[in-house]
């Protein structure tokens, strides 16, 4: 619909209707508003899986509550896929389900930052690198997008745990925000738009996130060009008043009790009624929007299924493989240990929990892909719920270990430990899932440990184990990506989207989380994940982007487009990449940009992007890819804006955050992107140098400050005299330098013609500069 439209029916609205459409008509629906012909839009849970609690009309579908759908692999799985084509085709998939199902809008991607192990609900979010959750959220966005199904971006933002999630005030520093927090979000909403973004339900820096003009109008909006509307997450609106004022357009789920709190503060004068109106447009905009796409088709679950499939395979990473134990040949005895190995662990709990079209189990799986039952053993080990275990499951999974060739056991975390709501008390398995795999070992020397779980965890046991696989929750179909893995129809190419480190005591947060009343303190800052692990040296389990394959990659021959780079350029660079194995595979390509050492601290290497390629055995490819200005870039607090430090940076790639390959250094110049420092009256002299118009104002007082340092006595006569002569000379004078670093009110006792209200006036031109 036309915007001129959407103006006209909102000036015909009455304040009452206005004020209806800021929030939902239920837990799931927009308002409809029949009179003006504005229809109701429907949102579903689902960032992997359509978790659909109602049909369009409000009724339950069913006594389980949801739909059935497919359970696609949760973020925590599909990120170590670091292929975005692959997270895009999962949410054209998603998109089709939701035209079929009739929602508008896909409540998903979470993109926020894996702070912190123990977060209850990090199993939804992709990773530690705002680069990794940035890219995936893009791709996730456009493929749902592509089918005219919005998306709600989430959780905007700094909602890093589930410790007092509804009040707790994430207090942090702005670099920190915008180097960490901010940049996966931004991502997303200058590349994809997503429809809608949804505040999360904590504080930051004091101020509710429904309610934050500074973030949701200024930085979303403003700074971003956000065009979509801002939906509170279910519950987090606090006052409807200041959430419309703050820039959260609809308040769910629904709130009607509380519409008239709006009518009220718009006849008092509290509200501007322009400002509602504005929230009306934006709603009207998207709801028009939407209606407009394609509706309706049906569901194939059977093919959605077989993409879930490989999305999981090519999302488990290999850990650890010494002997070339994977793959395992099928015609060895094998024994399979561990309940989750005929009812796996698959998908986290709370909101996005899918009632799930079917599941598979390794066991059965490997059985009707070839393997003999008589070949195929099998003990439980541990209750499937619990994790506890007892000696006579020990006793039954050693016997049933020593009678095969191969041991695999199929160990993690039960649902019961991480779920949306509480965070993690530790970072430990199941006790019984650790003797179980100590157990083993020590009369099974070919064991493989093959893990689910939604987060990192402590692993003291894996130096006894020869391979390790991380399935992570890998949805439905869990089953036969586990036994494409293993056996070796896929070729392993998951790598791992956040570090695990050796104990959760060498967390760079650990001493600060989950905080200390209302109030969590970031003061790791930036130093986040193998940003802290790798600038402090620091030993860890696995490294980020860590990730094994069956064949042997090669990377060579980097070569950088230029040298030298000013700020605004791009910078092109070539990387090749050999298959030296055998089998056919998928290679990550990492590339790293590690800063100088200068003034202000940086973590020793960042992650700029990355790129998974396919080469055959034998083959060498070229890869080529992009690094931008902002790659280079840390956040001026004092400027407000991305800047460049000169100096030598050096461009890595790396098969880790920890093993680099390959390193080429280049000169980088901050041009347009210097850092202009903030003036005040109390900043030194020197300071006001580096503006074209203060480099200008202090060669105009030259001759007077000269004249009244003579006047002060801080001048010989003779050298005075020479300054008179050649003004331009006075900072090769010795003696004169440190007067440059006196404060810039000082010019007044210098200069009479100068007035404090001068300085001051000086000061706002040379800040509006930047």
């Amino acid at each position: 619909m036309r915007q001129e439209n959407i103006k006209r029916i909102v000036s015909e609205m009455t304040i009452e209707e206005k004020a209806s459409l800021c929030s939902g008509a239920d837990n799931w629906r927009t308002p409809a508003i029949e009179k003006l012909g504005i229809p109701s839009v429907m949102m579903s849970d689902g960032p992997h899986g359509l978790r659909k609690e109602c049909k369009t009309d409000g009724s339950i579908v069913d006594e389980s509550g949801t739909i059935k759908a497919v359970c696609f692999p949760a973020a925590c799985a599909t990120a170590n896929s670091f292929d975005p084509k692959l997270l895009r085709k999962m949410g054209e998939c998603l998109g089709e389900e939701c035209q079929a199902e009739d929602v508008q809008i896909l409540l998903g991607p979470g993109i926020n930052i894996k702070r912190n192990p123990l977060c209850g609900r990090n199993f939804e979010y992709f990773s530690e690198d705002p680069c990794v959750a940035g890219e995936l959220g893009t791709a996730f966005v456009e493929g749902v997008q592509s089918k005219g199904v919005g998306t709600s971006l989430k959780h905007f933002f700094a909602n890093n745990q589930e410790y007092r999630r509804m009040d707790e005030s994430s207090e942090i520093d702005e670099r920190t925000k915008r180097e960490l927090y901010l940049p996966a979000f931004e991502k997303v909403v200058k590349r994809a738009q997503p429809s809608t973004i949804m505040a999360s339900y904590n504080r930051i820096d004091g101020t509710y996130s429904t309610e934050n003009h500074r973030n949701l109008e200024e930085i979303l909006r403003g700074e971003w060009g956000f065009e979509g509307v801002v939906v509170s997450d279910w519950g987090a609106t606090h006052d409807r008043v200041k959430a419309v004022a703050g820039g959260t357009e609809i308040t769910m789920p629904g709130a009607k009790d509380t519409d008239h709190k709006i009518v009220e503060a718009v006849q008092n004068g509290e509200l501007a009624e322009d400002v509602l109106d504005r929230v009306c447009e934006r709603v009207l905009t998207m709801v028009y929007h939407l209606h407009e796409q394609k509706r309706g088709g049906t569901i194939n679950q059977e093919a959605d299924h077989r993409l879930a499939r490989q999305i999981a395979a090519e999302s488990m990473v290999v850990l650890k493989n010494e002997g070339r134990l994977l793959p395992i040949p099928r015609e060895k005895k094998i024994a399979f240990i561990g309940a989750f190995a005929k009812d796996p662990r698959y998908q986290g709990s709370g909101s996005s929990f899918v009632n799930n079209y079917r599941v598979t189990n390794a066991y059965d799986v490997a059985l009707e892909e070839g393997i003999s039952a008589a070949d195929l053993l099998y003990a439980p080990g541990y209750d499937r719920f619990s994790g506890d275990t007892t000696d006579e499951l020990i006793t039954e999974a050693v016997d049933t270990a020593k009678q095969a060739d191969v041991a695999v056991i199929f160990a993690g975390l039960p649902e019961k430990m991480e779920s949306e709501g509480y965070d993690r008390s530790h970072m430990k398995m199941p006790q019984g899932h650790c003797r179980l795999i100590e157990e083993i070992t020590r009369v099974q020397e070919h064991t493989v440990v093959v893990l689910y779980n939604g987060s990192a965890i402590e692993l003291p046991w894996a130096e006894h184990v020869p391979a390790i696989l991380e399935g992570y929750l890998s949805g439905e179909a869990v089953g036969e990506a586990t036994i494409d893995v293993l056996f070796g129809s896929v070729n392993p190419s998951g790598h791992l989207a956040e570090s695990f480190p050796v104990k959760l005591q060498d967390n760079p947060s650990y001493l600060f989380f989950p905080g200390e009343g209302e109030k969590v303190v970031y003061n790791e800052r930036m130093f986040v994940g193998y940003r802290y692990y790798e600038s402090k040296d620091m030993k860890v389990r696995f490294p980020f982007g860590h990730g094994l394959s069956y064949t042997t990659f090669v990377f060579s021959n980097m070569k950088l487009e230029k040298s030298r780079l000013q700020g605004g350029e791009n910078l092109t660079l070539y990387v090749d990449v050999e298959n030296a194995g055998n089998r056919d595979g998928k290679a990550l390509v990492q590339i790293y940009v590690a800063p100088p050492k200068k003034e202000l601290q940086r973590p020793v290497r960042e992650l700029r992007t990355f790129r998974k390629v396919e080469v055959k055995a034998g083959e060498k490819v070229t890869v080529q890819m992009e690094l931008t200005s902002r790659d280079f870039a840390l956040w001026s607090e004092k400027s407000g804006r991305w800047v460049i430090e000169d100096g030598i940076y050096k461009i890595q790639v790396g098969i880790s955050a920890h093993e680099i390959v390959l390193e080429e250094e280049l000169q980088v110049e901050s041009g347009s992107m210097k850092d202009m420092p903030h003036i005040i009256p109390m900043s030194p002299i020197s300071d006001i140098l580096v503006f074209e118009k203060g480099q200008a104002y202090w060669e105009a007082h030259v001759p007077e400050f000269i004249q009244g340092a003579l006047r002060m006595g801080l001048l010989p006569e003779e050298v005075g005299a020479m300054l008179m002569d050649n003004p331009g000379q006075i900072n090769q004078i010795p003696g004169l330098n440190n007067l440059f670093v006196q404060p810039l009110i000082m010019l007044t006792h210098f200069c009479e013609s100068i007035t404090e209200e001068e300085i001051t006036r000086l000061c706002r031109e040379l800040n509006e500069e930047t």
